[in-house]
């Protein structure tokens, strides 16, 4: 597998991270641990699936990732590529009337929210495409067309900058007061640019930090220092996470 990664034109970049062109030769799965972006992915040729429970459910052309709280395995077919578009954690609500945090846990096809015809084009238009540059090109002309809202809510990415910088562990009620907003607001409007409830993202910064920092430390310690009740309950959220044990996971070394 070959991955190339883009950067966005620069009025893109408040609300998409980047892009990746990912080429598959060989079939091959991929896990996918959360994260805290929206994702859509172009699948440019081949075929792309979700595997669970050992089961294959092959993606349509283009499909749109909400955020989750599990792992996602990904199985690609021989001779597959796909244009992936990370938004920011705040990027996708610009692009969206729709309330997204419907998605939390799904992947549906792009086509439940804009017109068929209109997807088949751009479709079409990647397919003939000479090359990675021309079809990001593409892409984000597509979305500029789409840009409802050039302006980030402020508040929202204050409040996700705290919960970064307490690595997940600060509580709701207090970034709240921080903001100098009642609870209940807070959350409404965090679910609607994000896709999700500031404590479920905060849980996914929690983890993905633990994941980031290693086995420095027993799983114990971790479990305390992440204010896991005890290890047995830190061990079952890592492996909703990350789909393995603590140890199986760090032994694998395989997982974007």
């Amino acid at each position: 597998m070959t991955i190339k990664e883009y950067i966005p034109n620069e009025l893109l970049r408040p609300f998409i991270k980047g892009y990746k062109i990912i080429e598959s030769q060989g079939e091959l799965t991929n896990r996918v641990v959360p994260d805290t972006s929206f994702a859509i992915a172009f699948r440019l040729k081949g075929q792309i699936a979700y595997i669970s429970n050992d089961l294959k459910t092959v993606l349509p052309m283009t499909i749109l990732s909400g955020l989750r709280k599990s792992v996602r395995l990904i199985n690609y077919s021989p001779e597959t590529s796909a244009l992936i578009v990370l938004f920011t954690a705040t990027g996708i609500s610009a692009f969206f009337k729709q309330p997204l945090y419907t998605l939390f846990e799904e992947s549906v096809s792009l086509d439940n929210f804009f017109r068929q015809s209109e997807m088949a084009a751009l479709e079409d238009q990647l397919s003939e495409a000479d090359d990675s540059k021309s079809r990001i090109a593409i892409v984000e002309q597509f979305f500029y067309s789409k840009l409802i809202n050039t302006h980030p809510d402020a508040l929202v990415a204050e409040a996700i900058n705290k919960i970064h910088l307490s690595n997940g562990l600060i509580r709701m009620k207090a970034l709240a007061g921080s903001l100098f907003i009642s609870q209940d607001a807070f959350e409404k409007r965090f679910r609607k640019v994000t896709g999700t409830s500031p404590k479920q993202f905060s849980s996914i910064i929690k983890m993905k930090t633990i994941i980031q920092k290693g086995t420095a430390a027993s799983f114990l310690d971790i479990s305390h220092n992440y204010g896991f009740y005890d290890q047995a309950h830190f061990n079952k959220d890592f492996k909703i996470f990350t789909g393995l044990t603590p140890t199986s996971f760090f032994k694998s070394g395989s997982y974007w």
